[in-house]
């Protein structure tokens, strides 16, 4: 069976796509899509991806925000990017505890749209 291998874009919608392009690329270090098909892309690191679809009613579990979608960022450091987000005044909340799989964090960005942090534990 023929099957994806990999995301090749994620994309939604924004009140201010020029100032949340900008805030992504300041915060997170992803920079935002080329103006010509000359330039270069922001590509992720290899490794693991979740697709899952949620249920509605997950309450504050879930990783979906209010917009109904949420996004999951693999990092190398958490400790080390919520203080940098701290710094810069933006709100993290990080979960206190250690999952077999790794840590986690969650914030949102200016729109309220849920992102959350996840530093993999090593294997």
């Amino acid at each position: 069976m023929a099957h994806v291998n990999g995301i090749g874009g994620f994309f939604f919608e924004s009140e201010d796509p020029a100032l949340l392009g900008r805030w992504y690329a300041e915060h997170l270090g992803i920079s935002p899509p080329p103006q010509s098909y000359d330039e270069p892309v922001w590509e992720q690191a290899a490794g693991p991806t979740v697709f899952a679809p949620f249920a509605r009613e997950q309450g504050e579990s879930s990783p979906v925000g209010a917009h109904g979608w949420g996004i999951n960022l693999r990092v190398d450091d958490l400790d080390a990017i919520v203080d940098e987000l701290r710094r810069a005044g933006i709100e993290v909340t990080v979960d206190p505890e250690r999952y077999p799989i790794g840590r986690f964090a969650q914030l949102s960005d200016p729109e309220g749209n849920a992102v959350q942090l996840w530093e993999p534990s090593e294997r």
